[in-house]
């Protein structure tokens, strides 16, 4: 081969896929570095399912959307090798995967790309954050300072974890309600991952919190078809009823986004329990029904 083919396929090897190729001085040649046998490199087949394509394109998108700032010069490559592992699964560009293949979402909400930044460079550094954030339910803007522990990025919005010294606990900030941040000097206190995730991941969305209860929901056969397949919670509880319908029981703490979910799929669910999520469900049916009832 060419000395200029050779170096396109070194370079190929090198940064497509991240083989481990030295220079051997004393063999005068190139060789596979040596690695621990647990960590053996071998060149993929680089065939994708259909789960691994979405996550890839996924993954893709939302780098694409970070705005320019304190995680670019991390982002950047990664987002570049993205590129490449979409160009390879369909023997052509990410280009043309992204113009065929679309990902559509509906519940985005608009970040001011500045606070992005400013988040995530005190939670990379380190440094406790002075936030004024606007409490929605409420209508008012509270200021608080927080310890940042992770940036999760959920149903297309972005939030920060942070363990919040006013409340002395672990809360989430949607970042689009952020009015100011500052960086403070102090550290951030670093809470443990387990700690962490069993905050977060026991219970139900990104309201999350302990685990208080199970909620036991009942939806029509008719619904079961599309429910059934559905993952509301990796800890979920399944079955279907003699008569078709389905029984599903997911762990909750804060019930508000379980609620949504709950009252999007109308008549064709009902809560069997808790007694008091069932009664708060209720009423917001009996006050939707209500306001229409009013408008004639």
């Amino acid at each position: 081969m060419s000395r200029a083919t050779f170096k396109r396929d070194m370079e190929y090897l090198r940064e497509r896929l991240q083989s481990p190729i030295t220079w051997d001085r004393d063999a005068g040649g190139y060789r596979f570095e040596a690695v621990a046998p647990q960590a053996a490199h071998t060149l993929p087949g680089l065939w994708f399912s259909c789960g691994e394509l979405h996550a890839l394109l996924v993954a893709h998108q939302v780098l694409g959307e970070i705005a320019p700032g304190v995680l670019a010069v991390h982002v950047a490559p990664l987002q570049e090798r993205l590129a490449g592992l979409l160009g390879d699964a369909s023997g052509g560009s990410a280009a043309e995967v992204r113009q065929r293949v679309r990902l559509l979402s509906t519940t985005r909400r608009a970040t001011q790309p500045r606070f992005f930044a400013e988040v995530a460079a005190g939670l990379l550094e380190r440094r406790r954050s002075e936030l004024d954030a606007w409490n929605r339910r409420r209508d008012e803007v509270n200021t608080r300072t927080v310890s940042p522990q992770r940036l999760t990025h959920y149903r297309d919005n972005w939030y920060l974890d942070a363990w919040c010294h006013w409340r002395r606990g672990l809360r989430s900030f949607s970042l689009d309600t952020l009015r100011r941040v500052r960086l403070l000097p102090a550290s951030a206190i670093d809470m443990r991952e387990s700690a962490l995730d069993a905050h977060y991941a026991s219970a139900y969305g990104i309201f999350g919190g302990r685990q208080r209860a199970w909620a036991v929901l009942r939806f029509a056969a008719e619904r079961a078809r599309w429910v059934a397949s559905e993952r509301w919670h990796p800890e979920q509880k399944s079955e279907f009823m003699p008569d078709g319908d389905y029984r599903l029981r997911v762990p909750y703490g804060d019930e508000r986004e379980l609620r949504m979910d709950i009252l999007r799929h109308g008549r064709h669910v009902r809560v069997e329990g808790p007694p008091a999520l069932r009664r708060r469900v209720a009423g917001e049916a009996a006050a939707l029904a209500d306001l229409y009832a009013r408008d004639g």
